[in-house]
């Protein structure tokens, strides 16, 4: 998801909610409160009875963090006080199986607690719109625009919560009938492939086992318990988080692992050697098998940071790329507007045609179980084999936490015109469609930008050596420090 916080430190206090990329974010008991929680729902009640249906009534979902549950309560009693049917999962469930029942129920849209990846200490909103995905901009320029208002009290109070418009629903048996029906489980079957499962004691826990075993094929799941602390990691798939996976797919000899975020909608992999397997490659295997081995019709939509393999690929197969800012609300906004095949961003959000305009790790993971069954590979022979196909692609990104003042001044060194050269090579041309990118050579790329989550400057780099992108990124923090 993303959004920003209250504040850009967890101490600082501040009369403003924002919503950043996916809903809003805050700190539990410090930010993240009953009472704010409160009037991001009567923000949104009041987008809903304005300007969608809402007699169809709002979908409410929540994730495995501390007390997801009864925030979730708090968002349904407050629905409920403006009238509106509200529809209150019974147990944690993913972000995508809420977006997944308001498009098939036809619903006014959804709302799911949940931080996602952030740490433990964190909580948030997700608000899906009524073609189940991610709020457009304009929708959430629409409840920012009610929550200011809220803020400052210059609307009428919430009127008293009505019960008996809330109704306890089912997520799960849906999710995973529809999820069914999505793969070719002959050949899965056929495969005969081990898969190891490691939710990160999220909101996707015994989801794709279940599907799996369902359907005869070998599987087990590790971090499958509900642990608001989240094993003392943050449920983020990418390394170092994905430690656990690791150990656990080499001591069991499984043929893949695959990881899911704590509210189930990003995903990332491993080789049985341990080998992780980045949200960059897992797109562009996916790209290549469904729009090459299976031909199916379609354009790709990326984010800005993600990986140049896909340009390739697009490329070769004669498709056309559509590149958006950060923020998979973007990438919703191009499939609902074309006809995408894929469309992924840099943190292992992606979501395709067959399904929904919307993230969802659970499928990402059923699409590349079926993407090795199809070709007999392991994920790193399709790593390989990409890369001897479409030349080597080596990506990185750092996170950095910068004393005051240095995320700007280091945003306004690397977006200066005159900032001729890096390093070895000369910057060749750059672009701005979020942060900057600038072009080394032909050796590839690096980009900076401001976190639209946490209060960071991000840095990435893409080039055709590891030892290259390792350097790049050094030098970036090493400069960003400095300032």
């Amino acid at each position: 998801m993303g959004s920003s916080r209250v504040t850009n430190t967890p101490t600082e206090a501040s009369p403003e909610i924002k919503f950043g990329t996916d809903g809003w974010r805050g700190v539990i008991a410090e930010d993240f409160t009953y009472a704010n929680v409160r009037k991001v729902a009567h923000a949104i009640a009041r987008y809903v009875v304005r300007s969608e249906r809402p007699d169809a009534g709002v979908i409410v979902g929540y994730d495995t963090r501390f007390g997801s549950e009864r925030f979730a309560r708090v968002a349904a009693e407050t629905l409920s006080a403006a009238g509106i049917h509200v529809f209150l999962a019974h147990d944690a469930c993913p972000t995508p199986a809420v977006s997944l029942l308001v498009r098939q129920r036809a619903a006014a849209g959804g709302i799911q607690i949940t931080a996602s990846h952030n740490p433990y200490r964190w909580s948030g909103v997700k608000f899906k719109a009524s073609y189940g995905s991610s709020a457009s901009p304009a929708i959430v320029a629409q409840i920012e625009k009610d929550l200011a208002l809220i803020l400052r009290d210059r609307v009428p109070a919430a009127l008293p919560t009505q019960p008996g418009l809330i109704h306890a629903l089912d997520v799960r048996t849906p999710y995973l009938d529809t999820l069914a029906g999505l793969v070719d489980w002959d050949r899965l079957r056929a495969a005969k492939f081990r898969f190891l499962i490691d939710p990160m004691h999220g909101a996707g826990r015994g989801l794709l086992l279940e599907l799996l075993r369902k359907h005869g094929i070998e599987a087990a799941e590790i971090r499958g318990n509900r642990d608001p602390l989240f094993g003392g990691v943050n449920p983020e798939p990418i390394e170092p988080h994905v430690e656990a996976l690791r150990q656990a797919i080499r001591a069991g000899g499984y043929d893949a692992g695959f990881a899911l975020d704590g509210d189930a909608d990003r995903i990332g992999a491993m080789d049985p050697d341990g080998t992780f397997i980045t949200p960059h490659q897992i797109f562009s295997i996916l790209f290549w098998h469904l729009a090459g081995t299976r031909e199916l019709s379609g354009d790709v939509a990326k984010s800005f940071s993600v990986t140049k393999m896909i340009d390739k690929i697009a490329a070769k197969l004669g498709r056309k790329v559509w590149e958006t800012p950060v923020g998979f609300k973007y990438i919703c906004e191009r499939m609902l507007q074309s006809n995408i095949v894929l469309g992924g961003e840099e943190s292992g959000g992606i979501g395709t045609k067959l399904y929904l305009p919307e993230r969802d790790a659970t499928v990402s993971a059923l699409l590349l179980a079926e993407v090795m069954a199809w070709h007999g590979k392991r994920l790193g022979e399709l790593v390989a084999m990409l890369h001897r196909d479409y030349g080597e692609h080596h990506y990185g990104r750092i996170d950095l936490t910068l004393a005051g003042g240095q995320k700007e001044k280091a945003l306004e060194y690397f977006t200066s015109p005159k900032l001729k050269k890096f390093l070895d090579w000369s910057i060749v041309r750059r672009e701005d469609l979020d942060g900057v990118k600038f072009y080394l050579g032909d050796i590839g790329w690096a980009m900076v930008r401001a976190s639209g989550t946490e209060p960071m400057l991000r840095a990435y780099a893409e080039t055709t050596r590891p030892e290259t992108t390792k350097r790049i990124l050094n030098e970036i923090e090493t400069l960003a420090r400095s300032f």
